[in-house]
Formats: structure tokens, sequence, C-alpha cells
């Protein structure tokens, strides 16, 4: 399944446009390496996502077409989330 869908039907980011611009602006990791909003996902992956001021790393446990709110949060596991700093200049 593509990297933008996956985020939308497991309501990691709800819209599937701000999923793709995010990918877009290297903000997704898939097992360390960046990833573009095409860049297919499976079971056992593991993304690392920046929003903001924080990162979520997030395990893949399972793929679905689509899924209902209490069904999307049993796609993914978040491993850990980690606060960033701003550095002052």
């Amino acid at each position: 399944m593509r990297l933008d869908k996956f985020l939308k039907v497991s309501r990691i980011i709800k819209r599937r446009t701000l999923a793709k611009e995010v990918a877009e602006q290297g903000r997704i990791y898939i097992n360390d390496v960046q990833a573009k909003a095409s860049s297919n996902v499976k079971a056992g992956d593991e993304l690392k996502i920046h929003f903001g001021q924080k990162i979520v790393t997030a395990s893949i446990d399972n793929i679905q077409e689509n899924a209902k709110k209490e069904e999307a949060a049993m796609m993914y596991t978040i491993v850990k989330e980690e606060r960033v700093e701003q550095t002052e200049e």
C-alpha cells in the first residue's frame, strides 16, 4: 500500500493530500530511509514522522484497504514519541 494512503486509512494523518505534503518535505522515514508519498509500506515496517515539535515512531502491524475508526488504531503501534527542542540563534 502507498505510504500516503496508509497514513490516511490508519488516521495517523487525517488527509491524504496532507500526508503527501509531509512526505514531499522529507519528514517521513520508512525503516530509516527517507520516504516519498508513493513509497510502499508493509506490515513490520517502522515509520518515523516529524510533526512540528515532535518525532513519532510507529510500527506497522497490519495493512487494510479501508478501516473504521476503531480498526484504524490497530493498524499500527506507537513505539515512541520524542519532543524536538528548538535551538535559539
